[in-house]
């Protein structure tokens, strides 16, 4: 099977950037092992980590993957080295590619990010397998379209996918307004009209878009990461040491952009309010700061400037080391869209105790609330299960923190119980290989679904002459008479 992957690869600075270059050398050698034997398969896949201990799927009721082209938007992101088996190339020569040697599925990595502004006319022209890792678009859709001032095509996808909406709604995001109101319209609509299949990789997040539209109930992929464990990292007193953190401290990490979805600054705020408790509590922000957001400035006003440090950007290869350097990781979200966190992945396959926000479409994880420090989420199980993390109701999200973290930082025994039950929960639901085998399944499953039937509007499947017409009218030439 050949397909072809639309995705932004490093050196972009995405966390789907850096989730397709685990998951494409990973597929990969999943597929080598299966060639190995198409019955009973006794072959092994390794993570990118370097395990090859795992099991892999049954060749006979999955897709084999011959080879995979991957497309991207960017010169930068062809220096990609890519593993044997994937070759890259710019977005431009997937038509003519596929022309001369049709692939058998197109892969499309969807979020609600500028760097997937390349992908939108390809999704909507040849159906494949979408992956969406948000659950909502319209940031990117609306940025894609009103940075060229396509303001009608705007309009005529904000009224496809909400056709209840009055008409003039649309003039919010004509008028550059793109704020919280933009979570209520997700612009999902023309994306599963035009897959073959969708796939996500939250079971919450999957449950809320078959409710939403009943017609293309995703199917679930597992979302994984590879072991931090199980890679060469620099000591944890050797990481504190050259960002000078005292080694006794107390280290509450927070992993990925720097931004006020994070809830950094409410983070800082509980921190220095642990202060009294534990005076050695410290703060280590890992990642690229948001350019509109001061950090530094709400640290100051804290009097945590010199409690809280900032690394900027760490390359995937780094992560480990400073995971080791925390002794807690603050993984929180709001506002959301439904997405899988892959640096609260990383936190819990390193063993350490987390602190999330306490989403709808994360309850199937057993948390723990701090104003009661009950077990919430346990589903129909009649066995308490262990919590995972301890989860913040975000209606009391300050007083919440402030409990959390200051038990976190005073109570070893609740730290290393959160700490195991983490680690267990990413060994049972996130590693690299139960994602390639969740791939495996989904691509066999997109590959044998027939092309959808369904209108979209006109813009996104526009007439591929009526370019060649607009410039040949002037000189009385007719594109459909040369062509005949």
């Amino acid at each position: 099977m050949r397909l072809a992957w639309f995705s932004p690869l490093p050196p972009v600075r995405s966390g789907i950037a850096d989730y397709t270059a685990e998951l494409l050398p990973a597929l990969v050698r999943w597929s080598v092992g299966s060639r190995a034997a198409p019955t009973d398969v006794d072959a092994t896949a390794g993570s990118l980590a370097g395990a090859t201990d795992a099991p892999v799927p049954d060749a006979t009721d999955t897709a084999l993957v011959d080879a995979i082209d991957v497309f991207v938007g960017s010169r930068a992101e062809l220096a990609w080295s890519a593993p044997p088996g994937v070759s890259v190339h710019p977005a431009h020569d997937f038509v003519w590619r596929h022309h001369v040697r049709p692939y058998d599925l197109v892969v499309y990595q969807v979020g609600n990010s500028w760097c997937h502004d390349y992908t939108w006319p390809y999704l909507f022209r040849w159906a494949g397998l979408v992956v969406l890792h948000d659950g909502q678009l319209h940031h990117a859709r609306a940025r894609s379209l009103l940075q060229r001032r396509r303001g009608a095509d705007y309009r005529a996808e904000l009224a496809n996918d909400q056709p209840a909406l009055p008409a003039e709604s649309a003039e919010i995001g004509l008028s550059g307004f793109n704020g919280p109101i933009y979570y209520l319209w997700p612009m999902l609509r023309a994306v599963l009209a035009a897959a073959r299949a969708v796939a996500v990789h939250g079971p919450g997040l999957a449950r809320q878009i078959g409710e939403r539209y009943p017609a293309r109930e995703p199917l679930l992929i597992p979302m994984g990461v590879a072991d931090p464990r199980a890679a060469a990292a620099p000591a944890r007193a050797d990481v504190r040491a050259r960002q000078g953190i005292p080694p006794e401290a107390f280290v509450f990490a927070a992993f990925g952009g720097i931004t006020p979805e994070k809830r950094i600054a409410e983070g800082l705020r509980a921190a220095a309010a642990v202060r009294r408790a534990r005076p050695d509590v410290h703060v280590l922000l890992v990642g690229e700061r948001a350019s509109h957001f001061d950090v530094e400035a709400i640290a100051r006003a804290l009097g945590l400037a010199d409690r809280v440090t900032l690394t900027g950007y760490v390359p995937d290869t780094e992560l480990p080391g400073y995971l080791a350097a925390a002794d807690a990781a603050l993984c929180l979200r709001w506002p959301t869209t439904g997405e899988t966190s892959a640096s609260w992945l990383r936190a819990i396959a390193a063993g350490l105790p987390t602190v999330i926000t306490d989403l709808a479409h994360q309850t199937d994880v057993p948390v723990l609330d701090p104003r009661t420090w009950t077990v919430q989420h346990t589903g129909r199980s009649l066995e308490r299960p262990a919590p995972v993390a301890v989860a913040i109701d975000i209606l009391d999200e300050e007083h919440s923190l402030r409990l959390a973290l200051r038990r976190l930082a005073t109570d070893e025994d609740l730290c290393r119980q959160l700490g195991r039950a983490a680690r267990e929960h990413y060994e049972s639901r996130h590693t690299i290989h139960q994602m390639v085998d969740g791939y495996a399944r989904a691509i066999a499953r997109a590959a044998a679904t027939a092309l959808p039937a369904t209108a979209l509007p006109s813009h996104l499947r526009p007439d591929p002459l009526a370019h060649a017409r607009e410039l040949l009218e002037p000189f009385g030439l007719d594109p459909d008479a040369l062509l005949r």
